[in-house]
């Protein structure tokens, strides 16, 4: 299985990060990691959300890249 995030604007729609939009990944906590360590860039990049997808199924999300008000 490999898990991806679809990254999202704010309603929804894809965004296309470049490199950063093409990563696959071996198990959900390389995913997640990976998230943690790019949220940023991400999010300067245009990508205000992701959602987490493991061989093409939804398994949470959307998360939102901005800090809680």
């Amino acid at each position: 299985m490999t898990w991806t995030w679809r990254l999202e604007d704010s309603e929804g729609n894809p965004v296309d990060a470049g490199e950063l939009a093409r990563r696959e990944f071996p198990s959900q906590s390389d995913a997640e990691s990976w998230i943690g360590e790019t949220w940023r860039e991400l999010a300067g990049s245009g990508v205000d959300q992701v959602t987490l997808l493991e061989a093409g199924r939804e398994v949470y999300g959307p998360m939102s890249l901005h800090p809680a008000d």
